[in-house]
Parts: structure tokens; C-alpha cells; sequence
């Protein structure tokens, strides 16, 4: 029996067998021929222990409705997208940075316009639960691809000939798909690469492929000052986020990274627009007006991200959670690429990681918080009630997002769970301590 709870906003993702197995991945194949009406799907798989007979089984489903299947094999997100970037369409067996018990699959349309929950994830799954398919007259075909050569031409074009000195990094794969494709890539890449958990684990025996708790990077911030490095690199379980540390082992939020990297962008690209998500210190739209771009503002979640990068021909994007998405990278993020402009802005600069980063310091974040909350709506409302007043500005394009001279707030809802999801920023310590309390114990009351 189809479990319901498994089609998430962006993708499919449940525990294995439980809530997900072979049956469902049957069934999603000939949902996922039916609902595109595609002759030809890109499979890819991360290395789960589930993945294989997964994998099998959704082959399976998409032949028998008809669909010729392109199998390119273990991969990486960014891997996927690139093998997807010129098919109809695409699948990929995995479920990021979840436990080894989890499994699913990410889905593409249109070469890499990805299929979510406004925009497909519905539809599929209400046909995975009938499980009631027409036969089609003629079934597909399977046939393997080796892409890897010429996705790391792709990736390669993005690092800029060195000028400087050989740059030293650390990078920390947490035992997922990373530890594929990096090695392959730095191969041919003139630094020094300093590998941690590089070996492909996705029971992830060391730390959780979650880079953005920062104790699953405690190890590769201790390797980055002992190793004298440059700076370090941390990676989810697929490799499509990443959050980087400097050479002084410190981390760094993912929106001071996105000021730096457009600030990098913009020197080539004069004027291009830059999406940030909501949650972003107000210096990540600074930067991004002082070097001559076009800041504008994005909700979470890498559907709606790529969505609107596409509308406004965007150029760089960039997520608090460490998704960095390029447009001409077909519009999706790649941990690789975002760690090739890192390379060469400190080559361009000349100048330590610690030390860019530093004049993009301005404000007091509070970080993410989360509160239980039972009724989400009425909770924001209650907030914005009691706000408006003092507010130079209201959104409400991601949850509730209000702006005043000296702070500002955003509290949005989980989609998964009870939860409200607090991130605020102010021009002083003191003043973010103080209204981050105000605001949770309204919340929480």
C-alpha cells in the first residue's frame, strides 16, 4: 500500500521498505510516463543499499509504459542534472542527506525544470495510488551512459586558470555522493586537495551529510586549521549543497557566501539580476547593489528557486540552506562549481577567505529557530497584527516577512511539520537578542 506521507514539496522521500520499496518505484515509473507523456527518461542512483533494486524496479515502470530508459549510472544531483540537461526528462533514486533507512526520488522535467508539488508531485502521486495504467503498444528500452568525461568538462570550464598561489582545501564528502565526483575532478585541477570521508558510506558512519549543523563540520574545521589550508568545504549526502569554513576554521553562512560569489559573478556579468532567498542578511542584497547587480528577492525551496531564475533570466542564485544555482549550469546548483568561483575569487583577490568575508559581517543573525506550533496561520497573523505598525515593509511571499529601521524578522511554516521557523537579523547584538526573545516567546505562548 502507497503511503500518502511520502510525496514531500519537492520530491519523494520516505523510509525504506516501510514507507517506500520496489512496488512504489514501479508504480511511480509508468505515474511518471503517463503524466509526461515522455518517450525517454535519465535514471541516476546514489549509493544507498536500496538504491539498486529501487532503481530496478522504477526502470521497470518507466519501459513498461513505454519510455526508453538512459541509465547514467551512480551519481551525484549535479551529475543527474547534467545528464538530465538534454533528455526529456529525469529520475534520480535518492534521498540527499536523509538516514541510510531513507530512499527516494528527485524528479525533472524539460531537461532539469524539476517536478514538485505545485507542479506535477500531485498528480503522480494520485496515480501511484490507483495503480491503474494503460497499456501502451510497444515497451521501452534500457541503454547505459558514461557521461562522467563530459560532466567534468562542464565543471572544469568554470575554474579560471590559476594566477596566484596553489591553493590548499579540505573538503568533506560526509561518506556520500561527493566522494565520487570530486577525486575525479581534482584530478585535474592544479590545488591541493585534502580529502575527509571521502569514502562512499551512505549509512554516513562518521557525521550526518547534513552540512548545515554545524557539528557535522566540527572535524573539517579542525582539518582545515591543522592542515593550514586555504579553506574547507562541507557537502550533503548528493552533493548539492555546501557550506564553506575559512582558513581560520570558521563557518560561514551560506548568504554571506552568496554576497561573495555575485560580488565575483558580477566583475564578468555587470548588471545581471541575483536571486537570495528572504532569509538572507540585509548585506547580501548590499553587496549585491554595490558591485553594480540587480538583487531580487526569492522564496525557499529550489522548485520556486529555479522557477524564477528562469522568468528573470537570472544569473546566480543563492539559499541559506547551500544551494548555489547557476544559469548557465542549466539553472541548478553544484557543489563543485561553487567551490571552483570560491577558488577563483581567492586567486582573483589575493586576499584570505577570512578577509573577503569580513566587510559582509554588518549584522547580528539570530540563525534558524524552530517552535511547535499547531495553528502556523493564525500564529502569523497574530505576529503581523502586532508588528504592522513600527514596519517600513510586509511581505508575505514565504511565509510573514517584516522589515523596520533597525531588525527585521521572517517566520515561515514547515511543510512537513508543526513547525514555525523563525530567522532574524539586527544592526546589534543587543537588539537581535532582544527581539528574537520577543518574537519566540509570542510565538511559543
Amino acid at each position: 500500500m502507497v503511503k500518502e506521507k511520502i510525496f514531500k514539496a519537492y520530491d519523494i522521500r520516505g523510509i525504506y521498505p516501510d514507507q517506500l520499496d520496489e512496488d512504489t518505484a514501479y508504480k511511480l515509473g509508468r505515474a511518471f510516463v503517463t503524466f509526461l507523456r515522455c518517450k525517454e527518461v535519465c535514471v541516476g542512483q546514489d549509493m544507498r543499499t536500496s538504491s539498486p533494486s529501487l532503481f530496478k524496479e522504477l526502470a521497470r515502470g518507466l519501459t513498461d509504459q513505454g519510455a526508453d530508459v538512459v541509465d547514467i549510472g551512480y551519481c551525484s544531483t549535479p551529475y543527474f542534472y547534467f545528464g538530465t540537461s538534454d533528455h526529456e526528462a529525469g529520475i534520480m533514486v535518492t534521498a540527499s542527506h536523509n538516514p541510510a533507512e531513507y530512499n527516494g526520488f528527485k524528479m525533472c522535467r524539460d531537461g532539469t525544470v524539476p517536478i514538485g508539488g505545485d507542479s506535477g508531485i500531485q498528480d503522480i502521486k494520485q496515480m501511484v495510488i490507483d495503480g491503474t495504467f494503460t497499456d501502451p503498444e510497444k515497451k521501452g528500452t534500457i541503454t547505459k551512459k558514461d557521461l562522467m568525461q563530459d560532466f567534468l568538462a562542464h565543471n572544469l570550464k568554470h575554474l579560471n586558470p590559476r594566477k596566484g598561489k596553489r591553493l590548499k582545501l579540505v573538503v568533506d564528502t560526509a561518506n556520500g555522493m561527493g566522494g565520487y565526483t570530486f577525486p575525479k575532478v581534482f584530478e585535474k585541477v592544479d590545488a591541493e586537495l585534502i580529502p575527509l570521508y571521502f569514502d562512499i558510506d551512505m549509512s554516513f558512519p562518521n557525521h550526518e551529510a547534513d552540512p548545515l549543523k554545524v557539528e557535522n563540520t566540527l572535524d573539517l574545521q579542525k582539518a582545515v586549521v591543522d592542515n593550514n589550508a586555504d579553506f574547507g568545504v562541507s557537502i550533503d549526502g548528493d552533493a548539492d549543497r555546501c557550506v564553506f569554513i575559512d582558513e581560520r576554521g570558521n563557518y560561514i553562512s551560506a548568504d554571506i557566501m552568496t554576497a561573495l560569489v555575485a560580488k565575483e559573478l558580477l566583475k564578468t556579468h555587470p548588471g545581471a539580476t541575483i536571486l537570495y532567498d528572504l532569509r538572507s542578511s540585509w548585506a547580501t542584497k548590499e553587496t549585491i547593489e554595490e558591485n553594480g547587480g540587480k538583487p531580487v528577492t526569492c522564496r525557499v525551496g529550489h522548485a520556486f528557486i529555479k522557477k524564477q531564475m528562469r522568468e528573470e533570466d537570472a544569473l546566480f542564485a543563492g539559499e541559506l540552506s547551500g544551494h548555489f544555482y547557476l544559469k548557465d549550469s542549466f539553472f541548478t546548483e553544484s557543489s563543485i562549481i561553487s567551490t571552483f568561483l570560491v577558488m577563483n575569487l581567492l586567486d582573483e583577490e589575493g586576499k584570505t577567505l577570512s578577509e573577503l568575508i569580513a566587510p559582509l559581517k554588518r549584522y547580528v543573525p539570530s540563525g534558524e529557530i524552530n517552535s511547535k506550533v499547531e495553528d502556523k496561520q493564525a500564529k502569523m497573523d497574530t505576529l503581523v497584527e502586532k508588528y504592522k505598525g513600527g514596519a517600513k515593509m510586509i511581505s508575505h511571499l514565504d511565509g510573514i516577512k517584516l522589515e523596520f529601521d533597525d531588525w527585521w524578522f521572517n517566520v515561515r511554516a514547515s511543510n512537513t511539520e508543526s513547525l514555525l521557523r523563525l530567522n532574524l537579523e539586527a544592526k546589534t547584538k543587543e537588539k537581535m537578542e532582544e527581539m528574537r526573545d520577543r518574537i519566540l516567546a509570542e510565538i511559543r505562548s
